[in-house]
């Protein structure tokens, strides 16, 4: 076990559009969490729709973030930006109950 797993996520959008996370600032091994949370607060708030960006590169933030998008109740639907932007996802959030 990582002393790591102990430590709640970091601030998803401390400033700025709360329908928008750009994962450039995080590591790797955060994502996960941070993708969730994020979702998570999305849907409470009721946004309808949120973009995560997560860049091109390799795809690894890329598999990351639609790994968690999978899996997630709050999560309609999910694909990735149009006109040729693949470096992000638009997310289409549940109405919440």
């Amino acid at each position: 076990m990582d002393d790591d797993d102990d430590e709640p996520p970091p601030e998803v959008a401390p400033l700025g559009d709360p329908t928008v996370l750009d994962l450039h600032t995080f590591l790797p091994r955060e994502c996960a969490d941070v993708v969730e949370e994020f979702v998570r607060a999305a849907h409470e708030d009721g946004h309808p729709t949120v973009r995560i960006i997560h860049g091109k590169g390799v795809g690894t933030l890329r598999r990351i973030t639609h790994s968690v998008l999978e899996k997630h109740p709050a999560v309609a639907a999910f694909k990735l930006a149009e006109h040729g932007n693949w470096g992000a996802t638009i997310v289409e959030l549940k109405r919440p109950d």
